[in-house]
């Protein structure tokens, strides 16, 4: 089948049955390719897993061989919002294509993300009726805290992995987010990666894998 957003696949070694999905989403100016390195040291852990990393719907102006979930040359929050939304709808139709094409329901799936991705995981994963197994995001933040509050559909536990060294989006960003959960009643777990920039080291991979372990263990 043909999905609405190209898409690098890692589909289960020897034909294996597929249980569960993570759907990667790359950082601003990225591809599904360069997320899908996550997949390398996952993907034994999970022999019954597909990784799914889609293409954003637009060419990066910065980057033309790259993609973006949405633009950044306006500093308009406003903007950065509207185009956010946009991208939402494209991806909602995406997770449907997923659901359809490999049977699978949404406690089966979990939204991963870095940095630009992890905004567009965590609003995508929180605005749609059915839970999510979880929510995976790195070096991210909430693009708008009022508009998540006033879509929130439901609870989907989330864990957010930032490095305390990150210069293109604050670690306070991450904090921020945390206060906003715990506000609103979601479980979410952080971990503050020392020494670290904006990218995922080992250790914030290893974190995240057996997270995304015990959920998909547990759904």
């Amino acid at each position: 089948m043909t999905f609405c957003l190209d898409s690098t696949i890692i589909k289960p070694d020897n034909n294996k049955e597929i249980k569960n999905s993570i759907i990667l989403l790359h950082g601003y100016g990225g591809d599904g390719k360069d997320i899908s390195m996550l997949s390398l040291n996952w993907k034994r852990h999970l022999p019954n897993t597909i990784f799914i990393c889609p293409n954003g719907h637009e060419k990066c102006p910065i980057n033309p061989s790259g993609f973006q979930w949405f633009d950044l040359t306006q500093d308009d929050p406003e903007y950065i919002l509207e185009q956010s939304i946009k991208a939402e709808k494209k991806l909602r139709k995406f997770i449907d294509e997923i659901k359809n094409e490999f049977k699978l329901t949404n406690k089966k799936i979990c939204l991963s993300g870095f940095s630009q991705g992890c905004m567009m995981s965590i609003n995508l994963g929180l605005t749609i009726e059915e839970e999510f197994s979880c929510i995976v995001g790195f070096s991210g933040k909430i693009i708008n805290q009022e508009d998540l509050k006033s879509r929130k559909k439901n609870s989907t536990n989330i864990l957010l992995i930032h490095g305390d060294a990150d210069q293109v989006v604050s670690p306070n960003h991450m904090l921020e987010a945390k206060d906003f959960f715990i506000r609103n009643n979601l479980v979410i777990e952080t971990h503050l990666i020392k020494n670290c920039d904006h990218h995922i080291p080992i250790e914030a991979s290893s974190i995240a894998l057996n997270y995304i372990l015990k959920k998909f263990n547990n759904s």
